[in-house]
């Protein structure tokens, strides 16, 4: 064999390349080659596609397809026997626990996907239908507080409240100037239930009882998680109640109209995002207002600033030290 054939030339048979497919396509034709013309490809040595012929040493014979075939499906059949029998014996090992996992499995641990509006309803219907001591909810303030799901609120919430389970509910400071938002809370209101607002919220957010909650998984509100998972229900009752601490009671009225600076408290809100490069999109949403009214701000506190662009506007911000002023705490009186 010439040193050119002994040459490496790594690849598997499944990737077989195209000197070597066409040699190999031509053996099997001719049923033989010569080693000269296996030069180009001793890939077909390496992976036994070709045989010296035992006749004439100048020759390579090709290894029949089907053989070669076979020589290479045995070891791959038998590695699929041996790993169906060891799926066997886990199957016979774990047999005997699988009733005891389905009886005996807590049903509060677990995570489900409620996809769909009605469906995402109906959990959270039974869920409050059962819901004794107290509901934690978090309501991002946003354009589709229509009176159908004024009425929806209605429907679910009011019950609670007869059967006396507490009621607390955050909402962004903008609620307070939503006629929809009041007139649902000036039904509801009473010593069982309890609306604050502050600056921004998370998403939003449902607890009963300290053992369900819901979240959303998508900004269109049509896919959510209902968890009863406990570690995870605790966390969130803790993000709620450290927003709670910081929130103003609606029924205090503005917790105060104008931040350091001259610009509203809602403007100052607005400031702090554009300096962490939040769009306009992404601002009203956390804020709770509807795109225009947020650039209608936006360009107040352009004005105030003598700014020309979006670019400069943030820089500006950041240079005037009104994000550095304290505002005042929560409810505190004005000077």
């Amino acid at each position: 064999m010439t040193n050119a054939t002994k040459a490496t030339h790594p690849h598997s048979v499944t990737e077989l390349c195209d000197a070597g497919g066409r040699l190999y396509a031509t053996a099997l034709r001719r049923g033989r080659v010569t080693r000269e013309d296996a030069e180009e490809a001793p890939c077909l040595a390496e992976l036994d596609l070709l045989k010296p012929d035992p006749d004439d040493r100048n020759l390579l014979l090709p290894v029949p397809p089907t053989v070669a075939l076979a020589q290479r499906l045995h070891p791959i059949e038998r590695d699929i026997a041996e790993r169906r029998r060891l799926s066997l014996q886990l199957t016979d090992a774990f047999e005997p626990f699988m009733t005891l996992g389905v009886r005996e499995m807590p049903s509060d641990l677990s995570i489900t996907v409620l996809e769909g509006g009605d469906r995402i309803n109906a959990a959270l219907n039974l869920a409050t239908s059962q819901c004794r001591t107290e509901m934690l909810t978090i309501q991002p303030s946003d354009d589709r507080f229509s009176e159908r799901s004024l009425l929806q609120g209605l429907e679910r919430d009011k019950p609670l409240v007869e059967r006396g389970v507490r009621i607390r509910t955050l909402y962004q400071h903008t609620a307070r100037y939503s006629p929809q938002k009041r007139a649902y809370v000036e039904q509801l209101a009473n010593g069982k239930a309890e609306y604050r607002t502050i600056d921004e919220v998370v998403e939003r957010l449902i607890v009963c009882d300290e053992s369900v909650a819901f979240i959303p998984t998508r900004d269109d509100q049509q896919v959510a998680l209902e968890l009863r998972q406990p570690g995870l229900v605790r966390y969130l009752i803790k993000v709620f109640e450290f927003m709670w601490s910081r929130s103003v009671p609606l029924s205090a009225g503005a917790p105060y109209e104008t931040a350091p600076g001259g610009i509203t408290d809602i403007q100052h809100s607005i400031a702090k995002l554009l300096v962490e490069g939040h769009v306009d999109e992404a601002i009203a949403r956390r804020l709770g207002m509807n795109v225009r009214t947020c650039r209608a701000h936006i360009a107040k506190l352009a004005a105030l600033l003598g700014s020309g662009s979006r670019a400069q506007l943030g820089y500006l911000i950041a240079q005037s030290g009104l994000l550095q002023q304290d505002k005042p705490s929560p409810g505190a009186p004005r000077a």
